[in-house]
């Protein structure tokens, strides 16, 4: 992967994407990143050209043609072809959908007015007892 330098000259060089902030589970980053992967495939925004690159691998993997070992370099064209796909979309789109999987809302903190007005009727009168 390139990394990006503001002094190098080029049109294909750009920051890489910002990665989904995970929990600890393996499963929970793989299902995000799958979500991402499918979320990005389906936006019409994504250029047709780059969705056929999973396409491209899809096929190949069904295909009887393996130069590798059979099992290992299927699972490779997978991973590299979803991985680029994700790194080839639009850098907009990708961080829209992360957001929306990752639950971010966009918006702005406010505080609460200084005096809230509690009306009698707002009030439940009641007891607490802790069982022991």
């Amino acid at each position: 992967m390139l990394l990006y330098n503001n002094s190098m000259a080029g049109p294909f060089l750009r920051k890489p994407h910002k990665p989904i902030s995970y929990h600890t589970s393996v499963f929970l980053r793989l299902a995000n990143y799958l979500k991402l992967f499918w979320r990005l495939l389906i936006d019409r925004r994504v250029g047709f050209l780059l969705k056929l690159l999973p396409l491209a691998a899809l096929i190949y993997m069904v295909s009887p043609l393996d130069w590798l070992i059979p099992v290992i370099d299927d699972l490779m064209i997978a991973w590299l072809a979803v991985y680029l796909f994700v790194e080839l979309c639009p850098p907009e789109i990708v961080d829209q959908h992360r957001k929306a999987i990752e639950g971010v809302l966009e918006g702005k903190w406010r505080e609460p007015p200084d005096e809230q007005h509690t009306d009698e009727e707002d009030i439940i009168e009641g007891e607490f007892h802790e069982k022991q």
